[in-house]
């Protein structure tokens, strides 16, 4: 498959809530703060902490859906109750520029993307264990145990499709799975200011199975988001 130079910019990163995929881009912006983390669009409310336009842009039901019969956002979708999606405009306009930009979205946004950017990188980021992403949900503090349930029997179906994305990092210690990271984007000699080369789209020490999930694994450094 032919690479695009504006999908080389673009790199898509998902996974199950809770999965510690905030963390991992955090760790990975402080490191390299040059990379466009793509801020999204939501209308659930925000939480303890959150702040507009840097976290989310907060938005009301009827402002989201304006948004989506406009076009104006590259992929959405919804999640517990509430719609998360992806504006159009600056994700365009840092490509447009050369850099690097990185969407965190839901699976179902993630083969929207496709669409849009058909090379883009996608990577799909697991917990060692089901067990495990439960104690991480509820080690939030966030959440109704209804609202665990569901984000549990939500999880399940995102991890039957982690084989469809080019990338898969067990986020079981944060270091090494942040260093596999790294290498999938960058690879080894590579800058965030270069393109990504077609090699590292796929990495076989990079890739878990979900299948293989054990819930014997133990979390060395739990991540928080």
């Amino acid at each position: 498959m032919g690479f695009s130079r504006d999908s080389q910019r673009v790199v898509v990163i998902t996974g199950p809530s809770g999965v510690g995929k905030g963390t991992l881009l955090q760790q990975l912006q402080q490191k390299y703060p040059q990379i466009h983390i793509s801020i999204s669009a939501t209308t659930r409310s925000p939480r303890a902490g959150e702040v507009e336009g840097q976290h989310y842009f907060f938005v009301s039901p009827a402002e989201f859906q304006t948004m989506v019969t406009g076009g104006e956002l590259l992929e959405w979708a919804e999640f517990a109750g509430n719609c998360y999606g992806t504006p159009r405009k600056p994700v365009e306009t840092q490509v447009s520029q050369g850099n690097l930009v990185i969407l965190e979205i839901e699976v179902e946004g993630a083969r929207q993307v496709r669409q849009t950017f058909p090379d883009a990188l996608q990577i799909f980021v697991l917990p060692p264990s089901l067990g495990e992403l439960e104690k991480r949900l509820r080690s939030r503090g966030q959440d109704s145990e209804a609202a665990i349930d569901r984000r549990l029997d939500k999880a399940k179906e995102e991890l039957a499709a982690a084989p469809e994305f080019d990338v898969q990092v067990v986020n079981d210690h944060l270091p090494t799975a942040l260093a596999t990271l790294e290498m999938a984007l960058f690879g080894p000699h590579d800058s965030p200011g270069d393109p990504l080369p077609p090699e590292v789209l796929h990495h076989p020490e990079a890739l878990g199975d979900p299948k293989a999930l054990d819930d014997s694994k133990a979390l060395e450094h739990p991540p928080t988001a």
